[in-house]
């Protein structure tokens, strides 16, 4: 089970990563302004993108792919995810810290999504790693 979540959260996070480079997927941005515009819109009229966010979702992408070939590698990456969303969640909460210093946009939509996503891969990390600990060891 940890080891489907890897690959299919790496699937989503490369194509989500893929469709933040097609403008016609990006509607105006909201929030505050970046450093790094390129590419900065809602994606899907929703999830606020930019560049920076793009190649971050194309990294995770690639990284739960290849951490799907082992069961240690997919735990590492669900765990690994869980804290990284967390913490990303938190800063969208707070002003000045929303816009990863001007990089990334973590506002609006993404801060439930980054928190939901670090709920899942925690059950992933963690709940459902001790039902294969066996296999783990």
């Amino acid at each position: 089970m940890v080891r489907t979540f890897a690959q299919v959260a790496g699937i989503i996070y490369l194509l989500v990563g893929i469709l933040g480079f097609f403008p016609a997927l990006l509607s105006a941005p909201t929030g505050p302004d970046l450093a790094i515009d390129a590419f900065h819109g809602r994606l899907l009229g929703l999830f606020p993108v930019n560049l920076t966010h793009n190649i971050v979702h194309l990294a995770i992408g690639l990284w739960g792919i290849t951490a799907a070939r082992s069961l240690s590698g997919a735990v590492g990456f669900a765990r690994g995810l869980t804290v990284l969303y967390v913490i990303l969640g938190i800063m969208g909460l707070i002003p000045g810290l929303n816009t990863m210093f001007g990089l990334a946009p973590l506002h609006g939509n993404d801060v439930w999504l980054h928190f939901g996503t670090a709920l899942v891969a925690a059950y992933f990390g963690w709940g459902a790693a001790r039902d294969t600990s066996a296999s783990y060891r």
